[in-house]
């Protein structure tokens, strides 16, 4: 049995990553990379990059193909743009993109640190109205809550 660290940990052999300082740099020259964001629809409407696609995990491979109810044509047909993939924590954008690559996307990375490490580094953020999300909602946002039954022993 794999522990949800040891398949992150295998993937990211195969898997590009990128700082959230270098995207940002990369966003403000505008060069038509896709950011895809891969949380559930309540965390990407808490909180987002501008401009980002959400498809959520859970629904990744069908959307990545066409003659699904999931299917993401911009997705599909994306498999040679650069795309960065971008979650909470930076873990389950590694599992997408070494996913993807190996559904034939050729320029696909995950953001280090995911969208915890992007407020760190004091990004822009919006919410689902396009709001800007302020630093103080997002370090509360990403503040972890668990419960005892969630510890480990």
């Amino acid at each position: 049995m794999k522990t949800y660290e040891q398949l992150v940990n295998e993937a990211l052999e195969h898997v590009e990553e990128i700082f959230p300082w270098d995207l940002a740099e990369i966003l403000e020259q505008d060069q038509g990379l896709m950011l895809l964001d891969v949380r559930e629809p309540y965390e990407f409407d808490a909180m987002h990059i501008q401009g980002a696609l959400n498809v959520p995990r859970g629904i990744l491979e069908t959307a990545c193909e066409y003659n699904y109810e999931e299917t993401v044509p911009e997705l599909v047909t994306a498999r040679e743009r650069e795309i960065i993939v971008i979650c909470r924590s930076g873990k389950r954008s590694v599992l997408v993109a070494d996913v993807m690559q190996q559904l034939g996307y050729r320029n696909v990375k995950s953001l280090k640190t995911g969208m915890r490490g992007w407020s760190d580094d004091d990004q822009e953020m919006v919410d689902s109205d396009g709001k800007p999300v302020d630093e103080d909602s997002a370090i509360e946002y990403f503040t972890p809550r668990l419960r005892p039954e969630q510890m480990g022993q």
